[in-house]
């Protein structure tokens, strides 16, 4: 929504779990935003934070600096996902909301399938090596949906460790 014209009814905004966010920081951040607080109540939205590791991204996902927000804010910095590392992560789960969402961005031509075959492939190096690569023939199945169903396009063939 930080870098489309599109906009979805949601209960949350996640906030991604970096590095860069100090356990003092995302204390503050739920304080003031989490679920409960007088923001949530105010506004029927509440921050949420993802444990780093839990989205399907691949290694260094891409951000780009939300600069209209961030002019008008003295204690933080914004950075959004990038539109297709957005898609590529919501492969994972592809609920109704996910297909919709990620309708919305190929209708508006934000998901060049080269470029998603990229990122995907990325982020399926990212889990081949741990316990996460089990759930990797799902995700691709996802994909096809896509490419098959949104983007109109042939499922690719993508090739998975052969101990998956």
């Amino acid at each position: 929504m930080l870098q489309a014209s599109y906009e979805r009814g949601t209960k949350d905004s996640d906030v991604f779990e970096t590095t860069d966010l100090s356990d003092e920081t995302k204390q503050h951040l739920l304080r003031l935003a989490g679920p409960g607080t007088d923001l949530h109540r105010r506004r029927s939205m509440y921050i949420d934070i993802v444990a780093n590791g839990l989205p399907f991204l691949p290694h260094g996902p891409l951000w780009h600096p939300v600069s209209d927000l961030n002019v008008r804010l003295l204690s933080l910095e914004l950075v959004a996902l990038d539109v297709v590392d957005v898609v590529v992560s919501k492969l994972k789960r592809l609920n109704a909301n996910d297909r919709a969402d990620i309708d919305a961005m190929v209708d508006r031509g934000l998901v060049p399938h080269p470029r998603l075959l990229e990122r995907f492939r990325a982020a399926v190096d990212e889990f081949s090596g741990d316990a996460r690569a089990s759930d990797l023939p799902k995700y691709v199945a996802n994909l096809h949906v896509v490419e098959r169903d949104m983007l109109g396009v042939e499922e690719t063939e993508i090739e998975l460790p052969p101990w998956v």
